[in-house]
């Protein structure tokens, strides 16, 4: 009996000493008082017009737009990057376009009947075609600049303050100054075409190349011997 009493007293005073087991623990994100997350995770935001490398298409500088459009800023600083792309590859074509007339001499001093650009300048659209473009645009009057800004502030400031193809009266803030409101669609669609997913991604990838085009162009005038690259002028 003693020696069983004996026992039963070892093991309660060893049990003294055993660490308790420790609780099971559980990790929550907390809420402030207003039930406002501690932590927010944002989803990817998709990243349209992959370029088509060879394989499947990927996303040059997918990195960067996941930074731009979760880390720094929102789905509405995705859509505004790529109305800026847009726009700048659009200009890119426009641009590309007028140095091929140039240098294929498909100028105004052969299709206008006017001889003049200005003829209080004195400035002659065939002294124009005999220049480079760079030289030529150079060349201009100051109110023929003024007059091609005043033509891209009119793009710009109908961008602004329409949607959807009419003016936003009703509107405290313009729209293309709210979050996402810039698209690069003016909403001029005279031949109503079918806006496809393909016809977008070609009209960025076919910018995409004008602006590599104009560049190199522009480069190679200023430059002589700065682009690597044999020109067909």
């Amino acid at each position: 009996m003693k020696l069983a009493l004996s026992l039963l007293s070892l093991i309660g005073t060893a049990a003294a000493f055993v660490p308790a087991a420790p609780a099971a623990q559980t990790s929550t994100l907390r809420m402030s008082e207003g039930d406002v997350p501690l932590l927010e995770v944002k989803t990817k935001v998709p990243c349209f017009g992959a370029a088509p490398l060879i394989g499947e298409p990927v996303f040059v500088g997918e990195n960067y737009w996941d930074k731009l459009t979760t880390e720094y800023g929102s789905e509405a600083t995705g859509t505004f990057i790529r109305a800026a792309e847009l726009k700048h590859g659009r200009s890119a074509m426009i641009a590309t376009v007028g140095y091929a007339f140039h240098k294929l001499g498909l100028t105004l001093n052969n299709i206008s009947p006017h001889e003049y650009l200005s003829v209080a300048k004195g400035i002659k659209f065939a002294d124009l075609q005999a220049m480079t473009p760079l030289e030529a645009m150079k060349s201009l009057p100051g109110e023929s600049i003024a007059q091609m800004f005043g033509a891209i502030a009119l793009v710009e400031i109908y961008e602004l303050t329409h949607k959807d193809g009419k003016l936003a009266e009703d509107e405290t803030v313009a729209p293309g100054l709210q979050p996402g409101g810039l698209t690069g669609d003016l909403g001029w669609n005279p031949l109503n075409v079918k806006i496809t997913d393909r016809r977008r991604l070609v009209e960025l990838q076919n910018g995409r190349a004008a602006m590599f085009a104009i560049c190199a162009w522009v480069a190679a005038d200023s430059i002589p011997g700065s682009v690597p690259l044999a020109l067909p002028w």
